[in-house]
């Protein structure tokens, strides 16, 4: 259960897990296995860490809150866990004191997603798979298909490094305090051939924030900027709108 007595900080986005259910649905889906090397992002009072930890091999948690920390390192029943006192966005897995590549769990600040999906992006090499707890609205734009209007920069930019999808929906309910919006697992795998090279990703990144910021226009019309040789042009229709391209013809924009 969440601990009630903890105050509870707004500019850390904390909301804790409450009902244990959920929290056993999580770890199902997860599958946490005995070789396993787990790496929590905000723990909070612990409520998922303690129904992984006894199950794997080692586990490593990241969590900003110093209270919290405190709280983490004092329990009996998570000896042994590395418990890592800081700002996700600032670690780097690799020096995290736990086998690499990690599997990923989290229940984290939403008004930090879209930065820690980059983060993840940006250590590729450095973890399996991960099962991160957002809104629900973030993950519908990750999961959403070509031609809807949830398809955005986020899905197609993520979209060329990893495979997304949706477990399930989680109501606002089951945490302490009660977010003001509903919750969703989504699990993230990495594609075997990203879609874009490393040194093409900061050019396909402003080709796709270009083209989305201009989402009413055609492609001729928003990215006129871009030089784009004509033999692009023969492979895509640039009358197009950008919602009509799929992820994978973002990605041939580079050719």
């Amino acid at each position: 259960m969440a601990n009630k007595t903890h105050p509870f900080r707004k500019k850390w986005g904390q909301n804790f897990l409450a009902d244990t259910n959920l929290l056993d649905r999580i770890v199902r889906t997860v599958d946490p296995q005995k070789n396993d090397s787990i790496l929590e992002i905000g723990p909070g009072d612990g409520s998922l860490t303690e129904k992984i930890f006894p199950h794997v091999k080692e586990m490593a948690a990241i969590e900003i809150d110093p209270l919290l920390i405190k709280h983490l390192s004092i329990r009996s029943d998570l000896k042994g866990l590395h418990i890592i006192h800081g700002d996700v966005l600032k670690q780097v897995i690799e020096e995290i004191p736990i086998r690499n590549p990690v599997r990923v769990v989290g229940n984290i600040p939403y008004n930090i997603t879209s930065p820690i999906i980059f983060w993840l992006i940006e250590q590729l090499d450095f973890w399996d798979d991960a099962y991160i707890m957002m809104q629900k609205e973030v993950g519908q734009r990750l999961t959403a298909k070509v031609g809807t209007k949830e398809y955005s920069r986020l899905s197609v930019v993520v979209g060329v490094f990893l495979h997304v999808e949706m477990c399930f929906k989680i109501p606002p309910d089951v945490f302490y305090p009660k977010p003001k919006v509903d919750s969703a697992i989504i699990k993230f795998s990495k594609k075997k051939r990203p879609l874009v090279q490393d040194e093409n990703y900061v050019k396909f990144n402003k080709i796709v924030k270009t083209a989305f910021s201009k989402r009413r226009k055609m492609l001729r019309n928003s990215l006129a900027g871009f030089n784009i040789p004509d033999k692009i042009k023969d492979k895509i229709d640039f009358t197009r709108r950008p919602e009509t391209l799929s992820i994978a013809e973002f990605a041939k924009l580079l050719d």
